[in-house]
């Protein structure tokens, strides 16, 4: 038995773009005559590698992403391990029955019923008679639609479609499962409820493979992360290393956008800046900072060093809840900044983002325009909320930009200070939340 569920090989597909239907016609026949009077044949398209090259390995029971950006070959990779599109070279290899939603009511005859295009699509699946009729009730309680069930397709809302492929999906018993972001076409209560099952189903060994443009769900779902870009594998592996480096590029993407509005910065314009004294000044340029730091940005300025304190203002590793805390970190402006704003995360070790705060998010301060080749020491002071557990730091210099409705990435620093949080020695503080508050309790005899 092997262990492998999917193997991908040299998978490349390849389309042909036809500038107009005559090149069409013309591919179909020149070619062939030009090869009869010992031409070299003309090519009348143009290729398009949506998917080029790519291989890679899926262990059965393993749950893997597909990340990258709209147009990067996500949807067309999946459609080929499905089998709905051949590959143009390379090989696929999968073990085990494969259940699909691709597409928002993909497999599926709008004229027949729900109850018609269930049993139709099951069998599809490979299910038997008795299966399908031993499945039917739990796909009709997943699905929710009542009565539709035995209403034409045409009828249902897109809602509606997507609760029924999902049912059927999950319930043909698949040891692979395939999604491509049909997920977000549910309201929230249905989305959360699929997460559910599909928490279940992983956990049970069944292997999924879905594409996500939501990075927290992939992190917290996939032990793996395949990032496409133009077709071609970027990387695959590690989801906290990778996802990591998608967000990065995908900002400084942004950046280059927003880069259009801003205004030009007058060089006459007076402004006064202060230096920084701080014993931060006296490191090496990031010596404070953890191992495995990562940043991205535009560089205008950078985060030289960082430090988390207590309420003493000392050096601390463990804060415990409620206590007050300080991060202090050292900046440095390489060329004159306007509008910035600074603020920091603290990110679980999934690096979900649980507690953030940035400058521009408070009207009362005010953050002066920063100075080419000047450095400035920011501190930001708060209380911990956080439940027992590890967690790390990031820290941002941002640029405002139309009027705060966008920020330019000059300097995010990620896991800049890894520390924990701790309940102390008051036992009383156990609970299964994220963060901690106080909530007024009220017990009266009724």
């Amino acid at each position: 038995m092997t262990e492998i569920a999917i193997k991908v090989q040299n998978l490349s597909k390849c389309y042909h773009i036809y500038d107009n239907p005559r090149d069409r016609l013309k591919q179909f026949i020149a070619p062939r005559l030009q090869r009869l009077i010992w031409q070299q044949p003309k090519q009348y398209f143009r290729e398009f590698w949506a998917v080029k090259d790519v291989s890679f390995e899926i262990k059965k029971g393993e749950t893997v992403g597909i990340i990258g950006r709209n147009g990067s070959g996500k949807s067309t990779l999946l459609q080929m391990i499905c089998g709905t599109l051949t590959p143009t070279h390379g090989s696929i290899e999968t073990y085990g029955r494969i259940a699909a939603l691709l597409e928002l009511g993909s497999g599926f005859n709008p004229e027949f019923t729900g109850r018609e295009n269930v049993k139709l699509s099951a069998s599809l699946y490979g299910l038997t008679e008795s299966e399908i009729e031993e499945s039917f009730d739990e796909i009709l309680s997943f699905a929710e639609i009542g009565a539709f069930i035995d209403q034409p397709l045409k009828t249902y809302s897109s809602g509606m479609y997507v609760r029924l492929a999902f049912a059927v999906a999950i319930n043909v018993q698949p040891d692979i499962l395939v999604i491509d972001e049909a997920l977000a076409v549910g309201d929230i209560a249905f989305q959360a409820k699929c997460m559910a099952r599909l928490k279940r189903l992983m956990d049970t060994g069944t292997t999924v493979l879905f594409v996500s443009h939501d990075t927290s769900s992939v992190r917290n779902f996939c032990q793996k992360v395949v990032w496409l870009s133009n077709g071609e594998m970027k990387a695959y592996g590690d989801p906290e290393l990778i996802i990591g480096q998608y967000v990065a590029e995908a900002h400084l993407s942004i950046n280059n956008e927003l880069s259009k509005s801003r205004e030009e910065i007058t060089k006459n314009e007076s402004s006064i800046a202060i230096k920084a004294i701080d014993p931060l000044a006296n490191l090496e340029n990031y010596s404070s900072f953890s191992e495995g730091w990562r940043r991205y940005g535009d560089g205008r300025a950078s985060i030289l060093n960082a430090v988390l304190l207590n309420s003493n203002s000392q050096p601390i590793e463990i804060i415990n809840l409620r206590e007050e805390f300080l991060i202090r970190f050292l900046v440095r402006a390489d060329v004159d900044v306007e509008n910035p704003a600074f603020g920091f995360g603290f990110r679980d070790l999934k690096g979900n983002q649980l507690i953030s705060s940035l400058t521009s998010n408070h009207r009362s301060i005010t953050v002066p325009r920063l100075l080419a080749d000047h450095n400035y020491l920011i501190e930001m002071r708060g209380q911990n909320i956080l439940a027992q557990g590890v967690y790390t730091l990031a820290l941002a210099i941002e640029g405002i930009v139309e009027r705060n409705i966008a920020h330019e990435f000059i300097d995010v620093v990620e896991n800049a200070i890894v520390f924990r949080s701790s309940f102390g020695s008051d036992s009383h503080d156990i609970f299964p939340g994220i963060v901690w508050q106080n909530i007024a309790f009220s017990i009266d005899e009724y």
